[in-house]
């Protein structure tokens, strides 16, 4: 089969495409014919090499990444029901080696689907993880809300669910492209957040209203921006650093203003027993409609090219690879 192989850590483009043996299933595992990979903003600082903070411990070398795929199955290991065989699934299990034409998994951690391939991979992993921030968030009607990052594959999600509750929607992207795709999505007001002064014009729209919850994806000086709208009391939920650039706010305006602050992720992954049931929300979301994500694919082989939009923020949603 070909994979995408890591033999160096560094630049995108040390990604390879190549041959190499095909996978077998071991006890309690399935063997899945790829149809769809996602890319994983984490998987970009890991092949890079970088260590510490978030970022889990490197792989060994030579590494094929991927934790996320949806296929067919067309092999079980010992043990495994061979009803199987034929099924359209998807998986988060977590282990390497879905960059490939075929990877294995626990048939414990897999789930069927009804939906696309490409859809189905990008809600059992961002559709989870948007679920898992808003359940923090804890959005109503009532709130006035502000998502940065927006046009990405887990603000997407938060912009349709909080316009579906009835709550007024922010939009902030980066870019004429995205915000027009957060407009798009049925935003009250979406604004370009790489133009300076966005957030007085956030203000001015807004009429005197302020923002109640403000879902942070981006980290940074436009999450600083973005919190200087918070209302008195307002929510502060963080669950990303797609800039990399660090913004904590500080401890004595939290308050005295009456602030809640908090790191969503940090939450999310001292709860892991929590997943599973949150893989079936996700996808059932999908299923009927309440949710849909979007999705930018690249070809397998184009993997080093996936992970350079990734990196540079050129990219729509969820970044999928296609076998």
């Amino acid at each position: 089969m070909h994979a995408v192989v890591l033999h160096t850590f560094g630049p995108a483009e040390n990604l390879r495409y190549e041959s190499v043996p095909d996978p077998e299933p071991g006890p309690g595992q399935v063997r899945i014919a790829v149809k769809a990979a996602g890319v994983h903003l984490i998987e970009t600082t890991m092949r890079s090499g970088a260590t510490g903070g978030m970022t889990p411990p490197l792989p060994e070398l030579p590494a094929i990444f991927g934790g996320e795929v949806a296929g067919r199955v067309d092999q079980v290991g010992p043990g495994v029901d061979p009803s199987w065989i034929g099924r359209d699934v998807v998986t988060s299990y977590g282990r390497p080696g879905g960059y490939a034409e075929l990877a294995v998994a626990d048939v414990t951690s897999v789930h069927p689907i009804t939906s696309a391939y490409e859809t189905a991979v990008a809600m059992v992993v961002t559709g989870v993880t948007a679920l898992q921030f808003l359940d923090v968030a804890k959005l109503t009607a009532d709130d006035v809300v502000l998502v940065t990052s927006a046009a990405g594959g887990i603000g997407r999600l938060i912009v349709q669910y909080a316009r579906g509750l009835g709550a007024r929607v922010v939009g902030a992207a980066g870019g004429a492209a995205k915000v027009a795709a957060v407009r798009d999505l049925g935003a009250d007001l979406a604004v370009d957040y790489d133009q300076p002064g966005w957030e007085e014009t956030v203000a001015r729209e807004l009429g005197g209203r302020a923002v109640t919850a403000l879902l942070d994806g981006v980290g940074g000086d436009r999450a600083r921006a973005a919190f200087g709208l918070l209302a008195d009391g307002g929510r502060y939920v963080t669950i990303g650093n797609a800039s990399r650039q660090d913004f904590q706010p500080d401890p004595r305006t939290v308050e005295e203003r009456g602030l809640t602050v908090t790191n969503a992720l940090m939450l999310l992954l001292s709860e892991p027993n929590t997943r599973p049931d949150y893989e079936v929300r996700a996808l059932a979301a999908l299923a009927d409609g309440t949710l849909t994500p979007a999705v930018q694919t690249f070809p397998l082989a184009e993997a080093a090219a996936a992970h350079a939009a990734l990196e540079s923020r050129r990219t729509t949603g969820k970044v999928v690879l296609i076998p």
